[in-house]
């Protein structure tokens, strides 16, 4: 089995004032900087060592990225010569014409919206599930890969959850940032297996 540790970005300008936040972007604030710091002790305190760095590519992730791989390098956990590499389909939903706006004008659930957004430019359960399952499995494909990070976002961590989670009701209703996803991947049949969900920040 080969691991996976997926974790949602830290805390946004867009998270706090409670915008709409999935293609566009917006800038940690210093308490998702501290989340994200946090979020690498915890890894470097359960001694993970990454072979391989994902993240979306959105400013947001990349840059908590950047602070998950700050603090286990500091650890000695973290290879140098590991880069991140940027995995569009870990991006986040699109919320088509709601981006940037309230969140409480989206006209469903921000966090599970099913299809209903898709008539106004936004993307649907099934797709987004499927290109996070992809990317996902695509990072933990090569063979000298036993373990992977990868930095993600909460609407599209939720879908990957509901996708491998066996029952509906083990879905979390809501992410914090920086929720870290433990799983086992089975490569030979390319399933996942939640084994922790833990907020660090706790």
């Amino acid at each position: 089995m080969k691991r996976l540790y997926l974790v949602r970005h830290g805390q946004t300008e867009f998270n706090l004032a409670k915008l709409v936040q999935g293609r566009c972007d917006s800038p940690l604030t210093e308490l998702g900087r501290t989340q994200a710091l946090a979020a690498g002790s915890w890894l470097a305190n359960h001694a993970v060592r990454p072979d391989a760095v994902g993240t979306s590519p959105l400013g947001r992730a990349f840059a908590t990225a950047g602070l998950l791989m700050s603090v286990l390098t500091e650890r000695g956990l973290m290879d140098q010569a590991v880069v991140p590499q940027v995995v569009p389909g870990l991006m986040e939903r699109d919320y088509g014409s709601y981006e940037r706006g309230p969140q409480a004008d989206v006209p469903a659930n921000v966090w599970d919206p099913g299809d209903a957004l898709l008539t106004c430019g936004g993307e649907g359960n099934a797709i987004l599930r499927a290109r996070v399952l992809a990317a996902l499995r695509g990072l933990l494909a090569p063979e000298n890969v036993s373990c992977a990070l990868a930095v993600s976002h909460g609407s599209a961590s939720k879908q990957f959850l509901a996708a491998v989670l066996t029952a509906e009701k083990d879905v979390p209703k809501v992410l914090p940032n920086c929720a870290t996803m433990v799983c086992d991947f089975d490569e030979a049949h390319g399933e996942f297996f939640v084994r922790d969900i833990v907020d660090p920040c706790a």
